[in-house]
């Protein structure tokens, strides 16, 4: 824990990252009480997180994959960075990559992860939105979980159920999930202290 008696986050991204500038903007708004986010690792411009984290005084960090000679060596690079920061906790938001044992037993149960289904539905898929409209399902929603070593599985930590009408569509539905992600990501945060600060 930092010298501020707060949890020291990462949020890794590699897309725009919608969800991570949204805990950025709530950040830099004041209302995480017990956590400060001192550092965004993303891979490619333009990003939304990086710029908002960059713009609020918090560091950046771009890490390319394929600049590396295999994944492995990337997370390597990617474990010393957060080691040297030390940081607690790891969030990934719209982070399209396999975290792999190493890092796992760096960080044990301290990486997050949240994905567009509820849990056990629509795993180890990146179009889960799109797959629960073609599988025709009238409840879908949000999870965050403590990830392990099985792709998208471990610990849930929060769930948020959302309807789907007849009508909707991955551009209809999509408004919601952000908004509801916002929310959970930040509920997510909160349990995450609770339970930090009462151990």
């Amino acid at each position: 824990m930092n010298i501020e008696n707060k949890i020291n986050w990462a949020i890794l991204v590699t897309g725009w990252g919608r969800n991570a500038r949204d805990l950025i903007a709530e950040y830099c708004d004041g209302n995480l009480q017990k956590s400060t986010i001192s550092l965004v690792v993303y891979e490619a411009a333009p990003c939304g997180a990086a710029e908002l984290a960059e713009a609020n005084g918090i560091e950046t960090i771009a890490l390319v994959k394929k600049d590396f000679a295999n994944a492995v060596a990337y997370q390597q690079q990617l474990i010393a960075i957060l080691a040297e920061r030390n940081i607690d906790y790891v969030f990934l938001l719209n982070y399209k990559y396999v975290i792999r044992e190493a890092m796992l037993a760096a960080f044990p149960n301290r990486i997050l992860n949240i994905h567009p289904s509820l849990f056990p539905s629509f795993l180890g898929t990146k179009t889960a939105i799109q797959d629960a409209l073609a599988y025709g399902v009238k409840i879908t929603g949000i999870t965050t979980h403590i990830i392990d070593d099985k792709l998208d599985e471990g610990i849930i930590l929060e769930q948020q159920a959302i309807r789907i009408e007849k009508e909707d569509t991955f551009e209809t539905l999509y408004p919601t999930f952000a908004e509801e992600g916002k929310k959970l990501i930040l509920k997510t945060v909160a349990l995450i202290e609770e339970q930090y600060f009462t151990t």
